[in-house]
This record gives C-alpha cells, structure tokens and sequence, in this order.
C-alpha cells in the first residue's frame, strides 16, 4: 500500500498538466499569451482539490513550481514585448504633450494687448482649446499608465491584471488624445484659413478623419483582444 501511495504521489495531476506551457500562434503578443496561460492554470486550480495544489510529481515539484519553470522564458518575452510597447507609446504622449502644451500658450490669431485672445468669440476657439485640454490630460494619464509598465516589477501575477489593465488604459487615453489633437486641429484651421481656403477646408477635414481611423486599426485589434482577456467573464 505504501508503494502504492508513493507512486501516486510522484505522478502528475492535472494541475501539473495545467501549469506545462502550450505555445500557441493565434494569441497575439507573449504578454497577452501569459495572461491567458495564467487565466487557465487559475480556472482549473479553482476546481481541484485543495490536496493536489501542493502534491509533488515525480521531479518533485508541486504544480504551482511546474507552471513557474515553464513559463520563465515567457515571462521574460512578455516583459520585453510590454516595455517596447510601451516605450514607443511613451514616445507619442509625450510628443502629443509637448505640442498641446505649446500651442496652449501659442493661440491662433494671437492675443489682443489686454492680452485676450482675438478668437475668443469664436465657437471654433472653444472647440480648439477644450479639445486641446481634453489632448493634454488623456495624453498625460497614456504617459503615467505606460510608466506603470515599464516600471513593474513583471512577476507572473502582473500579468493577469496590472499590466493588462494599465496596456488597456494607457492605449484608449493615447487613442483618445490623437482624436482630440486632430479635432483642436481642425477647429484652429477653422479659425484662422476656413475664410480663405474654404474649398480645402473639407479634404483637409477628411485627411485627420483618415488619420484616426488608420491609427485606430493598427491598435483596436490588440486592445480589443487585451480589453476581451482582461474583462471577460471568468473561463468556467
């Protein structure tokens, strides 16, 4: 009987087989992959018993170590696919920053020499500075959320809600800074050239709506597929 039980002892159970990496070619981006492998390992641990979570296989190794050694190279791929992402939207926020906040201080038109602004009775100068200050705060919050990434401290629980909450954020901040630096844009076009160039105005019009769109399509797949992951009801 005692034979008996050592040999149930060394093999694996099902959380072991669990906790092995799978490699997988349609999860996009390794960080994306980690929290998926993570989300799995925790589903299926929530439904064994207590008892095998700490069982040892036959490498003596519980399967909480199995899933560890296993996933070490992935974690290290994910946490240099997050900080590259992230530096390069880093990059953009802060050039997003840097230009609204210039042009807070540069207005279209000038100012008069009680210093108020010439435009100021124009609606499109409302639209350009609350859309200027709508680009200068979304991009400072994209800036403090991808700072959060590149600081972590990457362990495997990281990956399951604190990266892919601050990725998730910081894309949809970024996303909507570039809408409203196109919009501010505009409304400065608006005021200062609509009156000469008003046959270009619309082109011009559809060239930042363009803009949008094609940044919008080269991110929306991998943050609608970090947004799925992340907020999605639990796997069982």
């Amino acid at each position: 009987m005692k034979q008996v039980a050592d040999m149930r002892v060394k093999k694996d159970n099902i959380l072991h087989s669990a906790g092995r990496f799978v490699p997988s070619d349609q999860i996009l981006g390794p960080a994306l992959q980690m929290q998926r492998e993570l989300l799995w390992f925790k589903a299926v641990e929530s439904f064994v018993h207590p008892s095998l979570q700490e069982q040892r296989n036959e490498s003596n190794k519980t399967p909480r170590q199995v899933f560890t050694e296993s996933h070490k190279n992935l974690v290290r791929e994910g946490e240099r696919w997050m900080k590259d992402t992230g530096s390069s939207c880093i990059i953009a926020s802060t050039l997003i920053i840097t230009v609204v906040f210039a042009v807070a201080f540069t207005l279209p038109g000038g100012n008069t020499n009680d210093g108020i602004p010439t435009f100021l009775s124009k609606k499109s100068f409302k639209i350009f500075i609350i859309f200027d200050a709508l680009a200068l705060f979304s991009s400072s919050a994209s800036l403090l959320m991808f700072l959060g990434i590149i600081a972590s401290r990457y362990s495997e629980e990281d990956f399951l809600e604190y990266l892919p909450n601050n990725f998730v954020m910081g894309h949809v901040t970024l996303l909507f800074s570039v809408v409203c630096m196109v919009v501010a844009f505009g409304a400065a076009i608006c005021m200062t050239l609509a009156h000469i160039w008003i046959p270009l105005f619309s082109p011009v019009a559809l060239v930042g709506c363009l803009t949008m769109i094609l940044f919008s399509r080269l991110q929306f797949p991998l943050l609608v597929e970090m947004f799925s992951s992340t907020y999605r009801p639990p796997m069982f």
